[in-house]
């Protein structure tokens, strides 16, 4: 019987989408450069690659080709990026290293930093209508993958998570508005990684809806690790700075 290494399949999903990353990502030339350069700087900086590799993992997990769905994957680890880039601005948690690198701010200035925040979100929706996709997906079921990742981002989602966070900064917080941040912020992105994947690997209604509780599950226990980290954690393992919630007085 073979058995499955998780640290392998890891090791072997990163590399698979950091090679599509590397080949889809648009090079820095012309008077835009150096806004690509600094997309480039962020998003090829290392990083854990969870979200494309939950998409790629809820495909397989529903009998899916996960090689034909790199594009969609993608575009959730640029979308999750954009947000790190915006996250670690002045105006936000105010942080200097992200990944054991200076934040994009600290290299490329922040209005830089903005823009190419900017560039990674509308770039994420460009990826998922690739042709490498969409000829193996019906226009359903992509205009269905697009809606959810368009909600985990927004509003719905990560912005609106963002910004209860903030504005809750120094403030007694009671658990219905730490449930609605923790699952809102990072939740919702997490959970929409692997619904997506189960999406457009053509699973049935039955398996989309555990995907779905799965990913809530997931994304509600990953908030809760990185908060500890936050307190508990090690910068030089981390690759960013620790007790930055404590700083900002985050309700989290």
């Amino acid at each position: 019987m073979k058995t499955f290494n998780l640290s392998t399949y890891l090791r072997r999903q990163q590399d698979l989408i950091n090679s599509a990353l590397n080949k889809w990502l648009p090079k820095p030339h012309g008077p835009s450069g150096p806004v690509v350069e600094a997309m480039r700087y962020s998003l090829m900086s290392g990083g854990k690659r969870v979200r494309p590799i939950l998409l790629m993992a809820g495909a397989q997990a529903v009998g899916g080709d996960q090689k034909a769905l790199l594009p969609a994957a993608c575009a959730l680890e640029c979308i999750h990026t954009y947000s790190l880039i915006h996250d670690d601005l002045p105006a936000m948690d105010n942080d200097d290293l992200r990944r054991g690198r200076p934040t994009c701010h600290k290299v490329y200035g922040e209005a830089v930093a903005i823009l190419a925040g900017d560039g990674l979100l509308t770039y994420a929706f460009e990826l998922i209508c690739k042709p490498e996709l969409t000829q193996n997906i019906s226009p359903r079921l992509l205009g269905e993958a697009i809606f959810l990742l368009a909600k985990a981002a927004g509003v719905s989602g990560m912005v609106g998570g963002q910004t209860a966070d903030i504005l809750m900064e120094g403030r007694p917080v009671d658990a219905e508005t730490l449930s609605f941040i923790h699952s809102h912020k990072t939740g919702a992105l997490i959970q929409t990684s692997v619904e997506i994947g189960g999406l457009l690997g053509k699973g049935n209604d039955e398996k989309l809806y555990h995907l779905k509780r799965y990913g809530e599950s997931l994304g509600l226990a990953f908030q809760i690790k990185d908060d500890l980290l936050d307190v508990e954690g090690d910068q030089e393992i981390l690759g960013k700075p620790v007790g930055s919630d404590d700083r900002n007085l985050k309700a989290t």
